[in-house]
């Protein structure tokens, strides 16, 4: 548990994580047994972090709470997004356990737009929480994109955290989406693409590299995660910009240039800018596309007039109560913030089951009183 900076002290992490790891231990952590069940429901739509969060205070509150998820298994990005070497498995599942005993009611592979409608969850429930993260790849339009082994991050990671996970995974299993053996680049600069390049050297690829258009300082990810993957043998290609896929048929390289930074755009962050004739070109039997992710368009996906979304597609809320524009239905985690940390979305999904409890009680008094 002693801290990589080499000064000799135990981190805060180290001790938090020793502490949880004993309570789970010792059997201090109980279900959630509430004082008093309530006539009331609330479907939660995503098993990611905000809607666990969400679903274990409202359960802790008496609400009869149902989880819609259209994977096998409860987690989201947890279970099958981040790798296992920076988050056990096991982790996630003995958490999910945990609400299962508490009677959290989970729907897995059921995909809220298509197998269930959206309508009819709002009829089912007294109130409905949209926590379904962002998982739309965005894209890069190159020639060569369409070349065989290109593959956005996702599919990556998903193979790998399944095939860990004991599942029968045949893209793995054929040598598809394993990287053994392989010349693996990965196009990106945020987390997603330090959990590919550390999953492909897990893997035992050939080589690592990782192209990013701006430098270090102004790389999204963390700099620790950089450190890391760098220790590990990541070769990082700064200032660099893919310009085409090249092969014939399957990718044999990736064609970039050198990049400056010019001036500050709108958000403060200096704009890559491509150097003329400075191209060059890096082998590659398999190029993984980590550029981050958008939200799917929800209020087409669910059939639903009236769902606001903001011009990047985000669902919009009131911040104080994180209701949307429709009645009762609120949003929490990446689909209002676009893609962001695990702590902040459960930290939306606790704040956002206590304004459904209120939402919720207005509602049975308001009721109550009309009938007197």
């Amino acid at each position: 548990m002693i801290e990589q900076a080499g000064h000799g002290t135990v981190t805060i992490g180290s001790v938090e994580k020793y502490i949880t790891d004993t309570a789970w231990e010792e059997g201090w952590v109980k279900p959630v047994k509430p004082v008093r069940e309530r006539s009331q429901s609330v479907g939660i739509v995503g098993a990611g972090p905000g809607g666990l969060a969400a679903a274990e205070q409202l359960r802790r509150k008496g609400y009869e709470v149902h989880v819609y998820d259209r994977y096998d298994r409860v987690g989201g990005l947890m279970i099958y997004g981040i790798p296992n070497f920076k988050l056990e498995k096991d982790v996630v599942e003995r958490r999910s356990d945990l609400l299962v005993r508490g009677g959290v009611q989970f729907h897995l592979n059921c995909d809220v737009g298509n197998a269930e409608n959206f309508a009819d969850l709002r009829k089912k429930h007294d109130a409905v929480l949209i926590a379904t993260g962002v998982y739309k790849a965005r894209d890069i339009k190159l020639p060569g994109v369409g070349l065989q082994n290109v593959f956005p991050a996702m599919d990556f990671l998903t193979a790998s955290n399944r095939k860990g996970l004991g599942d029968d995974v045949p893209a793995f299993d054929d040598g598809t989406l394993d990287a053994e053996g392989k010349a693996v680049v990965v196009i990106g600069g945020g987390d997603t693409a330090m959990d590919c390049v550390r999953t492909a050297v897990r893997q035992g690829a050939k080589s690592v590299r990782c192209l990013y258009r701006r430098d270090r300082k102004n790389m999204p990810g963390s700099q620790r995660e950089v450190a890391n993957a760098e220790e590990e043998g990541v070769e990082f290609l700064w200032l660099s910009a893919p310009e085409a896929f090249l092969g014939n048929g399957k990718v044999e390289a990736v064609r970039a240039q050198r990049v400056h930074l010019g001036m500050p755009d709108a958000t403060g962050r200096q704009t890559p800018q491509i150097i003329e004739d400075s191209s060059f070109t890096v082998e590659a039997d398999m190029v993984i596309k980590a550029l981050g992710f958008d939200p799917e368009d929800l209020p087409k996906l669910f059939d639903t007039e009236g769902l606001e979304v903001s011009r990047w597609g985000t669902v919009r809320v009131n911040f104080n109560t994180s209701m949307t524009s429709l009645d009762g239905v609120f949003a929490v985690g990446d689909i209002v913030r676009g893609a962001s940390l695990v702590v902040w979305a459960v930290r939306d999904g606790r704040d956002a089951a206590e304004q459904i409890h209120h939402y919720i009680q207005a509602k049975a008094t308001a009721a109550a009183e009309a009938a007197e």
